[in-house]
This record gives C-alpha cells, structure tokens and sequence, in this order.
C-alpha cells in the first residue's frame, strides 16, 4: 500500500533533481529489499508490526514499540492534511464559475501588496517596501489558516477545519471498523483512482507554457547539493515515508495475505509502481513550476514551495491557468482527499493490528471499539493543529515525529536485528518454503551490510550538518519549540536501547550476560499454519539459535473469517 509522501509531507511530488540520485539509491539499497522483508516476515508470522522483531528477538522489542509509536505520531498529524485538503474540495464548489483563491476582495486580503496569480506580471496597488504576496499565498495563510506569527501564540480553534477533520476521522473509521481485509473493494477504488486524475494532470501540465523550463529542472543533477546532508535525508525519508518501510504497516499488511501468497512479485511491482507514480507527480509539479516561472519572469526555484504550500500553493496557482478551473479544482482536491484517506486508514489499520497482535487475549474481542476509542484520540490530539498556529505545531511533527534521523535509527536496527538474528541459513530457509523459490542475493547483501551501512552513513552526515528547520524559510522556532521536537523524535529512537536494558535487568536471574543475550536473540514467534520450523537447535551463521516449535496461529483473514477479530 502507497503512502503518497515523502519527507513526510510532500504528498509525493516532492522529489526534485537535487535528490533524485539519493532517491534512486534509497529505492534500490533499502527500500525495495526492506519492503520485501516486512511483507515476507509479516506473512510468515502472521504478525503485525509492533511484535514482529519482538518476536525474533525478545531483547530487542524496542524496535516495534519505536515503530508504533512513529505510526500513532503520523496518525495524528496526517489526518490534518486530510482536513484541509476536504476544505479545499468543498471551497472549489463556493464561488463557481470562479474560484475563491482568485481575488484581492477578500476580507482576508492585504490588499496594498496582493497580487492575481492569473495575471501575467504582478500588480501592485501602491509602492511599498512590502513583498508582494499572490491571491493564492494570501487565501492559504489568511483565510485557511489564519496563521498567527509565532508559535507562542496559538490563537482560537478554526472551527471549519475542525469540522472537516471530524469528518475525515468518521470516513477512516467507517472504512477499517471492520478490518481492513473486508475494506477490498474502497482500497481499489482509492488506490487505482488517483492514477486516472495524474495521467490527465500530466496531459495537461506538460502542455502549459513553460513545462519544458520546468521539466529541464526536474531532471538536471544539482551535483554541489549532493555535498550537502539535506537532499540525502530527504530522498531516504521520501522512499522509507512513500513505501510505509519500518512503521509497522508492511507486516500488518502482509500478515493477511495467505501463507503461500507471492508477496515477492507483489513487493517488487508496488516498489516499481510507486517510485513511477513520484516520478510522474514530479513531473507534473515541476512542468506546472515551469509555468509559474515563466508567467512570473521567475526561476523554477523562486516559485517552488515546500510543505504544505507544494499542495496548497502551487497547485491551487496552476489551476487558475486552466480553462474551467473549478472543474480543475474539484478534480485535484478530490484525488489528493481519497490519497489521504486512503494513507490514514493504513496507517490507523497498522497501529491497530500491531496493538491487537500484543494484547490479543483483551483487544482482539474488542477490536471495533478499540478502533472507535483509538480513533477519537487520535482526533482529539490533533486538535492543536487546527488552531490559528497550529501550522507550526503540524511542521515539527512532520519534520521530527517520523522522518529524517528517527526513521533511519528505527530501521537500521530492525534490518539488522532480523537478518543477523534469524541467520542467513534460516532466514533463507524460511522465506524460501513460504515462497517456493530462493531469495534473491543481492537482497540478503543489502539486509546485511549494504542498507544498513548506508543508513548509518548518512544518519552520521545529517548529525554533523544539522540546522534547525524553519517555517516557510524565514520563522526560527523558539528553544522550546526545537527542544519538544527532539523529545518527539527521541521518544521513538530510546525505545530499542531503553527496553534492551530494561530485558537485561528483569532477566539478571538468568545468569551471565552472555546467557541474557542469547536468551534475547533467541526466536520466540509462534508457527503460522503451513510453516515448516526445526524443532532442534538450528545452526546459523551468527551461532545457534534456539528455535523452538510451538502451536500454529492462522492468518488474520482467517481470524476474522471465524469471527475471532471482530466480535463487538
């Protein structure tokens, strides 16, 4: 399933010739190989997220306690966009045959530096020392937002986008109450819909004055960049955030499917897919930049936007240039709303399943109202960021909460951890029954050394090149601000060492630390219907692990099937 994002937030046209070398490095080393191995291992186990490494090795359950608490951070915040893209939608029907980001009128407007994105050259009513702001600028950040100046001044809650994430939280919950294997039918819908929509945007977008400048960006190396930690981190997250790698939501996936399931095939064509579907959405953001520029006697990077404002922004701009622009408009909302949707039902479906398969006994029976409860908090704790400065708040999640280092420090221990735990001769072994097939070996490098030497890498650049993030360029947040971010970001990462020693003192009678490892690295998964397990000891290259045969579980599906999941 497709997150359609990157860094987290750039709903996936975010990629930019600056790092679509790191981008396609990231796909090929981690993502594709990583991805296989989250839906393989939730296959086979029948597990979600939360205790899949758990299960492997008991020490280290850190790792999905750390993953599931990235995936309820994402949870919280995505939702937000979700809203506000709803609002957009509906604010694409209030002003037709016009739209309502096309005027300078607007008891939102500064009228003394507004200017009509339609216009070929930017009209000023009077000369000031002010810079001149778009129509479009202005109905985001003064009619949308509302935006305060400061993050210390939060303001009144914005009762509109409150509404509209209302509703997006009762559509998420109408869409997995159920369990996401009986949600078929919407997940079709909404994963082959987009695609339909950016094929005609592509159409369209390349043929607008000034695509080909934009399209000559897109694809020019920026190589002094590349010197730099950002287009690095950003081309990682983009592919870890766009393939749902390390945040729990592969293994509760691939835990549906049956045991003999070709999840390999599957892996590889998402993989191939969804990087093709960034490269489209990137082109059609960069030709329509192009535009811009040109109608602006601009450069493609003074007109780009990062964040919200790519979405926000740039679109809303692009479509004032096209003939029936609300159609355009009305179009465009409606495939970013079900893109939303559709990524946070995943996500919610991934915490959910992670927190059944860990206290299965209570939660299973009661998973309809877990899902209810769950939801309603996640709502709740998004509250904050539908305020007038609330947009500060949603940045600091999206840049610290589940991106950059965070993301990077999370997965590097899971890929090591399962492949050097389990051993290549089991790991092999029990992929290779499940599937019929052998795996491939330039996948079993890249789990051993390739991903997670690079992953270390550039986790060691990004620490040595740090700069604090800004809004929209120029806001520096406050030392408190900056320092609840790292606490967010930090909360998931201390989670591995934190339980590995927390392990080692609640097993300090099992004698030597020697003994305590061993007992920690040694597989505790139950066998799914179908598996073949060794009951004696297996012999693996990192040393013997003890895996034991233990009563068979079945797949979800099969669960709900016999109604196991599911009663209220």
């Amino acid at each position: 399933m497709e997150r359609h994002s990157s860094g987290p937030f750039q709903m996936s046209p975010g990629l930019s010739s600056a790092f679509l070398i790191p981008y396609f490095i990231a796909m090929v080393v981690c993502g594709i190989p990583i991805f296989f191995q989250e839906v393989a291992l939730g296959q086979y186990l029948g597990s979600g997220g939360m205790t899949l490494v758990g299960s492997i090795a008991p020490m280290f359950q850190g790792v999905g306690f750390g993953s599931t608490l990235m995936v309820s951070y994402i949870n919280i915040y995505y939702c937000v966009i979700v809203a506000w893209t709803l609002w957009y939608f509906i604010q694409s029907f209030v002003a037709i045959p016009d739209l309502p980001w096309d005027t300078c009128s607007g008891w939102w407007n500064e009228k003394s530096t507004c200017y009509l994105t339609t216009l070929e050259e930017p009209q000023v009513s009077n000369e000031t020392h002010f810079f001149n702001v778009s129509s479009v600028e202005q109905f985001w950040d003064r009619r949308c937002l509302q935006r305060t100046d400061t993050i210390n001044d939060m303001g009144n809650v914005q009762w509109e986008i409150l509404g509209c994430l209302m509703i997006g939280w009762i559509l998420v919950y109408l869409i997995i109450w159920k369990g996401l294997h009986n949600s078929g039918k919407i997940i079709w819908f909404t994963a082959l819909f987009p695609y339909v929509i950016i094929v005609i945007l592509l159409v369209r977008a390349v043929t607008l004055p000034g695509a080909d400048v934009g399209m000559l960006a897109f694809i020019t190396p920026k190589w002094d960049l590349l010197l730099t930690a950002s287009p690095w981190i950003d081309g990682f997250s983009q592919i870890f955030f766009a393939y749902c790698v390390g945040m729990g939501v592969l293994p509760s996936l691939g835990s549906y499917n049956k045991f003999k399931h070709n999840c390999y095939r599957d892996a590889v064509i998402t993989c191939i897919v969804n990087t093709g579907t960034s490269i489209l959405t990137g082109a059609i953001t960069f030709a329509i930049l192009g535009n811009l520029a040109q109608s602006q006697n601009q450069t493609v990077d003074e007109v780009a936007a990062e964040g919200p404002g790519l979405l926000f922004i740039v679109y809303p701009s692009a479509v004032l240039r096209l003939p029936g622009s609300p159609a355009w408009s009305i179009i465009f909302f409606g495939m970013i709303l079900i893109i939303g949707i559709d990524s946070q039902f995943c996500g919610v479906e991934a915490f959910i399943t992670g927190m059944v398969d860990f206290f299965p006994a209570y939660l299973r029976p009661r998973r309809r109202w877990f899902t209810l409860i769950s939801c309603i908090t996640f709502m709740v704790l998004g509250i904050p960021m539908v305020t007038q400065g609330g947009v500060f708040l949603f940045q600091l999640m999206d840049s610290y909460s589940a991106s950059g280092i965070t993301i990077l420090w999370v997965i590097a221990f899971q890929t090591v951890i399962i492949y050097w735990t389990l051993g290549r001769g089991m790991f092999r072994k029990m992929i290779g029954h499940m599937l019929d097939r052998k795996i491939n070996i330039f996948f079993e490098i890249c789990w051993a050394y390739l991903a997670p030497l690079v992953m270390t890498v550039i986790f060691i650049f990004y620490c040595a090149t740090y700069e604090p993030v800004k809004y929209g360029g120029f806001y520096t947040y406050p030392p408190w601000a900056e320092a609840i971010a790292w606490l967010i970001s930090l909360s998931s990462m201390i989670m591995i060492p934190g339980y590995a020693i927390y392990y080692v003192i609640i097993n300090r009678h099992v004698g030597s630390m020697k003994e305590i490892w061993k007992k920690g690295t040694t597989p505790v998964f139950k066998a799914r219907k179908g598996a073949l397990f060794d009951p004696a000891a297996t012999q693996t290259n990192c040393g013997v692990n003890n895996v034991t045969s233990l009563p068979t579980v079945e797949s979800k599906a099969e669960l709900v099937e016999n109604d196991v999941m599911t009663k209220p």
